[in-house]
């Protein structure tokens, strides 16, 4: 199909606008995902029904015949034994909304994407870009079914790999739907891109394997390990690290070794940042370039509050759903920046005099 036949530039922010809001529930998303599986939810519904699923139990009757199915499971047997019917209920209700808004999702993506495409409103060459993020969307579903069935066997736990990589394509059909918001909505490009562009753009990787290092410790319950800082225990660098055999297995499967590797990941994340920032304020001085520095040190430093006292208070709900949330935050900030960095406007393109 063309698009490109009645296509204006203005259509760009319907566009674009109609793709953030989508982005802001994939955020949203990604928050009650963390939530579901800091209150242990994920493994409360036992079947995955893709059309039916979306309507809950609406009798006693039909609560206890779920209840029932859950109990046959590891998770009940060997964690939750002689749980009540109303605490499961509890459990439940967080999984099941996490399931129905990721059918939500989808169809405030699909429909908008019919309409704009059979009105000849998106951008040409956009399209391609918006169906493969419908494609992602779908395997995201699947690859969340995977990640359910890790924990229905023989351990009442999901795997910290099926994990880490449901979260680590949520975050990337989240940061692809970003970087196309702001090529819709940001001012035209400039004359050329900063030299610091590629660094931002180098940037943005680093958080995104910061925050897959933050699926293993949460995969692992490895936040537990040693709820100290800035030492692990008595000392900096614990004993037992790399004690596993193959050496390298340990960071995805020691807790010890997970915890340690994740605190080094944001050591020189907060340092590599501070730097860029730094160079991004004396070098540009394009206003929304500034803007998005300062935005990245805010988040970089509301990160790693949040995520010293998530440890030191031993891990509550409130704090480390907010610890995963801001590491969405700071993806963003970082995405902003780079971005900018590739559009300076000509008459603020050139350096800062001394």
């Amino acid at each position: 199909m063309s698009t490109a036949a009645s296509y204006t530039p203005r259509h760009d922010r319907q566009v674009g606008l109609w793709l953030a809001a989508c982005a802001t529930v994939i955020f949203g998303m990604i928050l009650l995902g963390g939530v579901t599986r800091l209150t242990e939810s994920g493994l409360s519904m036992v079947e995955w029904r893709p059309l039916m699923g979306i309507i809950p139990p609406l009798s006693e009757a039909e609560w206890q015949a779920v209840f029932d199915k859950y109990r046959q499971y590891p998770e009940y047997r060997l964690v939750n034994r002689g749980m009540s019917l109303h605490e499961f209920k509890v459990i439940f209700l967080y999984e099941y909304l996490h399931r129905v808004l990721g059918r939500l999702i989808g169809l405030l993506f699909f429909i908008p994407l019919v309409y704009f495409a059979l009105r000849r409103r998106i951008r040409p060459g956009l399209m391609p870009k918006l169906l493969l993020l419908f494609v992602l969307g779908g395997c995201q579903g699947f690859l969340g079914w995977y990640m359910v069935q890790s924990g229905l066997v023989d351990r009442p736990d999901v795997s910290q790999y099926r994990l880490t990589a449901h979260l680590g394509l949520a975050v990337v059909i989240y940061g692809f739907m970003l970087w196309l918001v702001l090529d819709l909505l940001a001012p035209p490009a400039g004359a050329r891109r900063s030299p610091l562009a590629p660094l931002a753009l180098a940037l943005v990787p680093l958080v995104y394997l910061m925050m897959l290092s933050g699926g293993f410790v949460a995969g692992t319950n490895a936040g537990f390990s040693y709820n100290t800082w800035p030492l692990m225990g008595p000392t900096f660098i614990p004993e037992g690290l790399y004690r596993t055999d193959p050496a390298w297995l340990a960071a995805f499967e020691d807790v010890v070794t997970i915890q340690f590797n994740h605190r080094l990941f944001a050591y020189v994340l907060t340092v590599l940042v501070a730097a860029l920032v730094v160079a991004v304020l004396r070098r540009e001085r394009a206003p929304r370039v500034r803007r998005g520095a300062w935005l990245l040190l805010a988040a970089l430093l509301l990160q790693v509050v949040l995520g010293i006292s998530t440890l030191l208070a031993h891990v509550p709900v409130p704090l480390a759903a907010a610890h995963q949330g801001g590491a969405v935050l700071l993806l963003s900030c970082a995405l902003f920046l780079a971005h900018g960095l590739r559009r300076l406007p000509e008459a603020q393109a050139r350096p800062r005099p001394r």
